[in-house]
């Protein structure tokens, strides 16, 4: 994704999904539809994430973004999309990154993602490079605290907005369209 001539999207799943699931498909086939070319990399062995296979697939997928790119992750993609970020020398820009149940510290209630998430992400100089920054999560998150995305947001200098009863954004919690995202996107 290096061309920068017209708006790209890339939505990058998280731990145990593949692009067909939750609401993925969907937000592609609206971005689509107005006119964003998206598409969603398969990040490798999701259910046995490794850290270095992830980010060179997150790394092939998004390359060095330009001020017409923007980045969607869910859950665990968001972390290996920040790290991503932060690897990046100058000069890059993201116009709009979105971070959907984002985190950077480990998780209570996923021990087995402790290795992965090691010690989170460094973020400092990646808001200064995003145009459009939206942090999003639930009230009622099994797996992320939401006193985690919180914590992301205000190191990212935003408040996180609040999608009422999302659980985790599955499709199990009933999350298959997520216009909240598409919103904020166009």
């Amino acid at each position: 994704m290096t061309s920068t001539t017209s708006r790209q999207g890339v939505i990058f799943h998280g731990y145990g999904a593949t692009p067909e699931d939750h609401w993925f498909g969907w937000l592609a086939d609206r971005l689509n539809q107005t006119g964003v070319s998206a598409h969603i990399p398969v990040l490798p062995d999701p259910t046995a994430p490794d850290p270095s296979r992830w980010a060179a697939a997150s790394a092939e997928a998004l390359g060095t973004p330009g001020p017409e790119s923007i980045v969607i992750a869910h859950s665990l993609g968001c972390i290996t999309v920040l790290r991503h970020l932060s690897s990046l020398s100058d000069p890059w820009r993201v116009g709009t990154l979105v971070l959907v149940a984002g985190f950077v510290d480990k998780l209570p209630s996923l021990p087995v993602l402790d290795e992965f998430i090691g010690d989170g992400v460094n973020l400092a100089g990646i808001r200064e490079h995003v145009v459009s920054l939206v942090v999003m999560r639930s009230d009622d998150d099994p797996y992320v605290p939401t006193g985690h995305t919180d914590r992301l947001a205000r190191l990212l200098d935003t408040s996180p907005l609040v999608v009422p009863g999302a659980g985790h954004f599955l499709a199990t919690d009933g999350v298959t369209s997520l216009p909240h995202v598409l919103e904020v996107v166009l």
